[in-house]
């Protein structure tokens, strides 16, 4: 099959990622949790702020110092 591309057999898409996931952030003025889409518009959508920040890892992260 070389020169052909080759379709994923499940979504018939090549380089398909899956099902769009919702990223968690808060409010920085009524600090409410938003679930906010990939080509949403960034606001909060209880009071409209547009400042949002991403919530933290639950996982530890270590970075070595030198």
């Amino acid at each position: 099959m070389s020169g052909q591309m080759q379709f994923n057999s499940q979504s018939g898409a090549p380089g398909f990622k899956g099902p769009v996931t919702q990223m968690s952030y808060l409010c920085a003025s009524c600090s409410k949790s938003n679930e906010i889409k990939p080509k949403e518009p960034i606001r909060c959508h209880d009071c409209g702020h547009r400042i949002l920040y991403k919530k933290r890892t639950p996982r530890m992260v270590q970075f070595e110092a030198r």
